[in-house]
């Protein structure tokens, strides 16, 4: 054959592989994903639910976790997930999103442009992007006190009340290490929930509730309140992760993507839809009705959003066609008001969900008690913050002087199910301490200054510069008092009294030492 010939069916056969393709298909063209299936009835329709979950320290502290430092001990940027969210749901008006810690949320609020805060305004508005739970934290619910856990939720709505005009339907409580019947009632019920989701609970009670389908049940909370303290539980079946399957699209996962082009190997779309109907179908069995939940996400996932929501755009896209199952983008309320339709009886749950195993002898209580120290000093911190509270109420709230914020946020992270539980890493709960202690010395200010105020009669106007000094000893209790050791002037004395959580105690000051 000659050199001629020899080019020219070369060229013939590049020809054909550029048609062909080395999948052997047709020529690849643009798909648009249709991913606006709602809810069809007659069919069992799966609720495809992106989440992230965001500890408030665990591994690393709150601001490491943020701004995505020290990785060397876990790869989470919470700021690239909220960075890259907004541009992924604007990609698909069909694609929806919920996020939960407002630790997190807040930071990245006030770094954010007019115009990107009226975007999201536009995502929250329409039901896009859904705030749950809404508290600062994902709260403990064993260690904490409820008025802790109140707290730290009160921060959290008013927030997202004030900027956003919305308040939280669903309590989102997914890793906390059992559960408590005061959430369902006080946090749950009482706070105008429609719902609350979690996780952990006992493995013997998720195996016999599995083959019972009492998942999913009326959780009462308040035996004296009867029905009124009634609200929606919904247990997952295994976890708060993608199903079984292989359904994780993080950059650097493993599970095997959607490959619908045939011009490319390893076109698979036949079996990822197998794959997804038939982790629908197994999920179907252990729950009511004919709605179930998929959690797409888990922990500090969507640090690239897109790279999920082009996976699940696919498979609801593929699902659907396919047609044995309906998938539809979806939210916790979205699933709740499902629910709500179908008038299913559900099973009444009238008690703990404590204590939490996850395996045999594998039980979760030693954080009852690990790290008392810092148990202690949210307790503490607590009773303070309530007293500062009430002395800043009486005097009036000062736009430029000590507030009681910087020791409110404080605790609010304090009760995260990974920092009062005392499961965090040691420079973690160092960080947690350091944050109690800068908010305590703010609030004493207040405090001081407040005390000295009331104290002062005679003046109608509001009072900033008090004559009284009211200084406290933290330290008393190794007698140790720095204020009872100045000289005082003729005719002026020196009072001491000690105010611990709710009860007040007053002691004798150590004796006065005269410096000249």
């Amino acid at each position: 054959m000659g050199p001629v010939r020899l080019a020219l069916l070369l060229l013939l056969l590049a020809a054909a592989a550029v048609v062909l393709g080395p999948g052997g298909g047709g020529e690849a063209v643009y798909i648009p994903y249709n991913t606006s299936a709602g809810v069809v009835n007659g069919k069992l329709n799966v609720h495809v639910v992106p989440h992230t979950h965001d500890d408030v320290g665990w591994l690393k502290t709150v601001d490491q976790y943020y701004v995505g430092s020290n990785n060397s001990i876990q790869n989470a940027c919470v700021q690239n997930v909220l960075d890259s969210l907004v541009p992924a749901l604007l990609k698909d008006e069909n694609r929806k999103f919920i996020y939960v810690e407002q630790a997190f949320f807040q930071r990245w609020w006030r770094q954010q442009s007019d115009m990107i805060k009226d975007t999201v305004k536009g995502l929250v508005s329409s039901g896009r992007l859904e705030f749950i739970n809404g508290g600062m934290c994902m709260h403990d619910e064993a260690t904490v006190h409820y008025i802790d856990m109140i707290d730290q939720t009160t921060l959290g709505h008013r927030f997202i009340k004030e900027e956003f005009g919305q308040i939280p339907r669903i309590g989102w409580q997914i890793d906390p290490f059992g559960h408590s019947a005061v959430q369902a009632y006080l946090l749950g019920a009482e706070v105008g929930f429609d719902a609350l989701y979690f996780f952990r609970i006992d493995y013997q009670d998720r195996d016999t509730r599995n083959g019972t389908k009492e998942l999913e049940v009326v959780w009462r909370g308040s035996k004296t309140f009867g029905s009124s303290a009634d609200i929606f539980a919904g247990i997952f079946p295994k976890n708060y992760e993608p199903p079984p399957g292989e359904f994780y699209f993080e950059v650097d996962d493993t599970s095997p993507v959607v490959q619908d082009d045939p011009l490319l190997f390893d076109y698979n779309v036949e079996q990822r839809v197998n794959d997804f109907v038939a982790a629908a179908l197994a999920q179907a069995n252990v729950t009511r009705t004919n709605h179930i939940m998929f959690t797409m996400g888990t922990d500090f996932k969507y640090q690239y959003a897109e790279s999920w929501f082009r996976q699940m755009d696919k498979l609801i896209h593929y699902v659907n066609k396919d047609g044995r199952v309906n998938a539809l983008y979806s939210t916790p309320s979205i699933y709740t008001d499902a629910k709500f339709s179908t008038n299913e009886p559900w099973p009444l749950k009238t008690n703990d969900f404590f204590p939490y195993a996850d395996n045999p002898n594998a039980y979760w209580t030693g954080y009852f008690t690990s790290r008392p120290a810092l148990k202690r000093y949210v307790r503490m911190m607590s009773g303070y913050y309530l007293a500062a509270r009430q002395l800043e109420f009486f005097i009036g709230r000062s736009k430029s002087g000590s507030t009681t914020d910087s020791l409110g946020d404080a605790l609010a992270l304090a009760q995260h199910h990974d920092a009062v539980t005392g499961t965090e890493k040691q420079h973690v709960a160092n960080d947690y301490a350091k944050r109690l202690s800068i908010g305590y010395k703010k609030a004493e200010e207040l405090v001081s200054t407040s005390l000295g105020c009331l104290s002062e009669s005679g003046s109608n106007s509001r009072c900033s510069s008090p004559t009284t000094k009211f200084v406290q000893c933290p330290l008393l209790n190794i007698t140790y008092c720095p204020p009872s050791e100045m000289n005082l002037s003729q005719g002026k004395s020196l009072g001491c009294s000690c105010v611990q959580l709710s009860w007040m105690e007053t002691r004798g000051c150590p004796p006065h030492t005269s410096h000249e």
